[in-house]
């Protein structure tokens, strides 16, 4: 698709939706400026490390993403949003069973960036991959390249929006790693929940600091990352896996 195509589709959806979404900050804005004064930087990389050992067979981690970012289910799995959810695995010889939280990975190489035709679909300089909502227009191809099923599409009204989480039916939405908290010096909803009411399993830090605890944790122990095959280099890793 050409450069001006692209940005015609991206006026004319964003003249669209517009009214349709919550005051607040534009996801694009969000990607330009982590503060008005402190630009989102290339020498950081926002991750997460979960420890699959210390996961509790709880929802802290769930219920704490759709209070932080106002989404709601209607107890349809297929269609409700799930900017993240648990996910139980099974070894079929042992029986051994381990559950893990499984939200949108953050990848380097983020295949929804690269098959999203009006660019609402972007990373951040400091690894934070998210949707610009206003330029959206729903095609949800971004759904269907994502390897971890992270994504989920808004077919229905919207109630009890959040001013710094812009939400709109006909448009993708997933996980962004509480971005409006992560900009203002805070950890992700799931991470402080999983600490404070959980098994005390997530990680949240700079990927690029050697003095991080992440960084730390990363060192003193293997990790994975979920379907390492394809070589995305995602921010979100896992141990005990």
């Amino acid at each position: 698709m050409s450069t001006d195509r692209r940005r015609f589709l991206g006026w004319g959806v964003a003249v669209a939706a517009g009214a349709a979404l919550a005051p607040g900050l534009r996801l694009i804005e969000l990607a330009q400026a982590r503060s008005p004064e402190e630009a989102a930087s290339a020498l950081q990389r926002w991750g997460l490390l979960v420890d699959i050992t210390k996961c509790a067979d709880c929802e802290a981690c769930v219920t704490a993403c759709r209070e932080e970012n106002g989404w709601t289910g209607h107890g349809r799995p297929a269609t409700d949003p799930q900017w993240i959810r648990k996910v139980s695995l099974r070894d079929k010889r042992t029986g051994f069973a381990q559950t893990l939280p499984m939200m949108c990975q953050h990848c380097e190489h983020p295949p929804c960036v690269d098959v999203c035709p009006t660019g609402a679909s972007f990373r951040r300089a400091d690894g934070i991959v998210l949707v610009d909502k206003h330029i959206c227009i729903g095609c949800r191809y971004c759904v269907m390249a994502c390897p971890y099923g992270a994504r989920s599409f808004v077919s229905e009204e919207v109630t009890g929006q959040k001013a710094d989480v812009p939400r709109g039916i006909g448009v993708v939405e997933a996980c962004t790693f509480c971005v409006q908290r992560v900009d203002r010096g805070d950890i992700p909803a799931c991470v402080e929940a999983c600490n404070r009411d959980g098994g005390k399993a997530m990680v949240f830090g700079d990927l690029e600091d050697a003095s991080s605890e992440i960084r730390r944790r990363l060192a003193a122990g293997p990790s994975t990352q979920v379907r390492p095959d394809l070589a995305l280099n995602t921010g979100v890793r896992y141990q005990g896996l």
